[in-house]
């Protein structure tokens, strides 16, 4: 039973070996630098590191994420109840299920279209 697992030990010692390696020869060979302000600032884009390290966003971002979200949510309950629904039609069950569905949609609409009321998704606000 232990030679199962042998390919994935040498596997394993293999990558610790190839990494520990690496370093060494990188801290061995490796030329080091002098330190300087410059050097050690911190590199964003060729854009000098000045200002408030996160800037404010508008909520609008925030709320058409959710929206997003919510919405995709639907998607991903509405694909496995498509697949499925083959099998609901063929077993002649399929009206209780199309009208759960049916209500689902109706409830993520009503969600949409309040939020299309709202001015969730207008961006001149």
């Amino acid at each position: 039973m232990l030679n199962d697992y042998f390919p994935v030990l040498l596997q394993f010692v293999i990558a610790a070996g190839f990494a520990a390696t690496t370093l060494l020869l990188s801290v061995m060979l490796g030329k080091s630098a002098r330190r300087n302000g410059t050097k050690d600032s911190a590199y964003e884009c060729g854009m000098l590191p000045v200002g408030e390290a996160q800037p404010r966003f508008s909520v609008k971002f925030y709320l058409i994420a959710m929206l997003f979200v919510i919405f995709d949510i639907e998607v991903v309950f509405m694909y496995p109840w498509a697949v499925t629904f083959r099998d609901f039609l063929a077993s002649g069950n399929a009206w209780p299920a199309f009208w759960s569905m049916t209500g689902f949609a109706g409830i993520i609409l009503a969600a949409y279209l309040y939020a299309l009321k709202k001015g969730a998704l207008s961006w001149k606000n």
